[in-house]
């Protein structure tokens, strides 16, 4: 049996005195950038930074024993570890290595003894099963946790109708499982819509299959849906009520956390930022269609924050990055330049090597990172300074 929308009900009513009803606002910036009615739904702003309390706790309620155990990459860790401190239990985390050390930090203050094993989810989760004596909890193949976390549909729907569509992200399930059951009850014109990273495909592949398939996940910024297999109870609510399942580029959700924090002033973290990505690489099919898109955590790493700006700044055409061949004596460097001057290109860096193997004697490669004013205006710096005689070549 699948959950229903009673389900998610009881778990409303259950899970309210613990959790904020996060809200749901109308951006004019990105409705403009995307030509779609768009709205955002802030579980970044939820108790522990993501929408993962709401099955913490509806579930946790219903366990009688004091100990409890989970694996999670990090979201799910605080969210069980914050449920568990507030209902007097005891929880043991396990993490992989490769978690977050924001997020391991974290799931240790709320009170979890976290277990660092494993370098994917499927290492962690395998090395919590073998714990005996206590009730584990899982991160998403779970009724009680997906009707926890398909109370967020509900709260959309109360806040507003005539949705045309609404773009959840997906790693194992749970969440899209939770408010696809809710809001196809409700309003089952509101097509639903997982999102993935390229890196992580294992929901898409398995739901385009019609079976559960694994696809071992690369690495992701978007690391909390970094999961290599659909559950087996979330797999089937997504084929019974999800209407379609959608792949983004890693470049795309970097540019989607730089634009919620240019633009909205939010800090979303990868996971969450994948449906605006979606939204921004699928603007034609949704423009003038009213669409909510779920910003599911915010706990971003900001030991990688820089890097992600930068990836951001350059997929938008805001940073531009290319090398020169100089010949290696006094004043060439001064002389490209001069010509990055002319061009007004704001220069950021410069790194220059002669000694590289593939590096002709008595020239020297210069990388160069400057600011922009989109794509064009790097094309005419290039095309600038090869009409003026020097090898330019481009990086990504």
């Amino acid at each position: 049996m699948m959950i229903s929308l009673a389900n998610v009900q009881y778990a409303r009513k259950n899970i309210e005195p613990f959790i904020h009803k996060t809200p749901l606002i109308h951006s004019n910036s990105l409705s403009m950038l995307s030509g779609a009615e768009v709205y955002l739904k802030l579980e970044n702003l939820q108790k522990t930074g993501s929408f993962k309390v709401r099955g913490a706790f509806h579930k946790l309620t219903s366990v009688r024993e004091g100990s409890v155990i989970a694996a999670s990459m990090g979201n799910h860790a605080q969210a069980v570890a914050f449920a568990a401190q507030k209902l007097g239990k005891s929880a043991k985390i396990v993490m992989p290595t490769t978690a977050p050390l924001v997020k391991q930090e974290a799931t240790q203050g709320y009170g979890g003894d976290v277990i660092l094993f494993g370098e994917k989810f499927s290492d962690a989760l395998d090395h919590a099963l073998s714990h005996p004596g206590h009730v584990f909890i899982h991160a998403f193949d779970d009724d009680e946790i997906m009707a926890g976390q398909g109370t967020i549909g509900l709260e959309i729907l109360d806040d507003l109708q005539d949705i045309d569509v609404l773009f959840v992200p997906v790693g194992g399930g749970g969440l899209i499982a939770g408010i696809a059951t809710a809001v196809k009850s409700l309003s089952p014109k509101t097509k639903v819509i997982g999102i993935q990273t390229e890196s992580a495909p294992s929901a898409f592949v398995s739901f385009n299959e019609k079976k559960i398939t694994e696809r071992i996940p690369l690495p992701t910024i978007a690391d909390g849906i970094a999961i290599g297999k659909v559950g087996e109870k979330t797999s089937k609510v997504i084929n019974a009520c999800v209407d379609d399942m959608i792949l983004v580029k890693e470049d795309s959700i970097a540019q989607a956390i730089l634009l919620f924090l240019e633009r909205k002033k939010l800090v979303v973290e990868g996971a969450g930022a994948v449906t605006l990505a979606a939204l921004l690489e699928n603007r034609e099919r949704l423009r003038g269609k009213r669409a909510v898109l779920v910003l599911s955590g915010g706990n971003i790493d900001f030991t990688i924050v820089d890097r992600i700006i930068r990836k951001g700044l350059v997929k938008s055409g805001r940073v531009g990055m290319f090398e020169v061949m100089i010949s290696d004596y006094p004043g060439s460097l001064c002389s490209v330049a001069g010509v990055l001057a002319t061009q007004r290109a704001n220069i950021l860096d410069v790194a220059h090597d002669q000694f590289a193997g593939d590096i002709p004697v008595g020239k020297a490669r210069v990388t160069f990172t400057v600011e922009i004013r989109g794509k064009k205006h790097l094309g005419e710096i290039i095309t600038t300074l090869v009409q003026q005689g020097y090898e330019v070549r481009e990086k990504a």
